[in-house]
């Protein structure tokens, strides 16, 4: 895996604590080594990665398109949409609104949190324990999952119908957990038992109900707004009162499938069917133009693939939170 840049801009008030391929974490510039502070500042960067290489250059304005996105979605899922709130990680002052240009505006006592250098791309963030559980479900029968009914009948060992075609809808749902590896390492899928040996029968039913409950939701969501979401992740932790609560990012274009649905609806091919709204077309390039095994330093996105795949990005979010 290529290695992750540390950022090297100073953020008056934060001290760097940890960088992931897409996201930097900092704690407040006071905290003590080794303490757990009561906040954090995550940003989101434009860095873009595929194959687990860190890619050069980045998406423009990918970190800024992602937060918003972000925090849109945090909002809908914490009752804007209709239905219960569900506990995340956004400091409790952490209110959105969409200016008129689109952009994410925050509370202002949080606004005078975050360092301007990452003004639209940084959330203030309470600190969690973090479980090791990547919450996968899928709507939708594509990518591995297809590769695998192709040859088993299954998706991560879940037995599904005969006769289904890459990019067909589910009967229903389904929740195929994954382990978080330590970085620079694939995650690894697991089964539902595994993860009761994890974190224990009670909250591993949590976290799939939970899960099951988000994506039933945010993809009514998107269907009302044309847009299918075929898959997504989620990840939880656990706030000082033990409440599970949705960290990280939300169903953005990162961490999802998203599809077009009259083009789902009316395509007669699985690229048609399936033109998304995330970094496929990332992938599709270097797959192209970096042979496998794909070691070393990964080829420079061309200009063309950085802009096709911005648009794509601001596309998803102008559609979804369109009124």
């Amino acid at each position: 895996m290529t290695a992750i840049p540390t950022p090297t801009t100073e953020l008056s008030g934060w001290r760097h604590a940890y960088s992931g391929k897409v996201r930097d974490l900092y704690v407040p510039a006071d905290t003590p080594e080794g303490a757990t502070p009561e906040r954090m500042l995550v940003v989101a960067s434009d860095r873009v990665s595929a194959f687990d290489h860190v890619l050069s250059p980045g998406i423009p304005g990918k970190g800024e398109l992602l937060t918003t996105l972000s925090l849109w979605w945090f909002d809908r899922l914490a009752g804007a949409d209709g239905g219960r709130s569900i506990p995340n990680h956004l400091a409790s002052s952490h209110e959105l609104t969409l200016g008129a240009d689109g952009e994410a505006n925050t509370a202002d006592d949080l606004k005078s949190l975050i360092p301007e250098a990452v003004t639209g791309r940084a959330m203030v963030v309470r600190s969690l324990d973090m479980l090791p559980i990547e919450c996968v479900v899928r709507g939708y029968l594509t990518g591995s999952g297809w590769a695998e009914y192709r040859e088993n009948g299954t998706v991560c060992g879940i037995s599904l119908p005969e006769g289904l075609s890459n990019g067909d809808r589910l009967p229903e749902p389904i929740y195929t957990p994954a382990y978080k590896a330590p970085l620079g390492e694939h995650d690894e899928n697991i089964s539902y038992e595994r993860t009761v040996e994890l974190v224990g029968a009670d909250r591993a039913a949590e976290l799939r109900d939970l899960s099951l409950e988000i994506y039933a939701r945010a993809a009514a969501t998107a269907e009302a707004h044309g847009v299918i979401l075929a898959d997504t992740k989620f990840e939880f932790g656990l706030d000082g009162n033990g409440v599970l609560t949705l960290a990280d990012e939300v169903l953005t274009s990162d961490s999802s499938r998203y599809w077009d649905a009259a083009a789902w609806a009316s395509g007669t091919t699985p690229d048609e069917r399936m033109a998304s709204f995330d970094k496929q077309i990332v992938r599709d390039w270097l797959a192209a133009n970096w042979a496998a095994p794909r070691e070393g330093e990964p080829p420079a996105l061309p200009a063309d693939i950085i802009d096709r795949t911005t648009a794509r990005y601001r596309e998803l979010l102008e559609r979804l939170t369109a009124a």
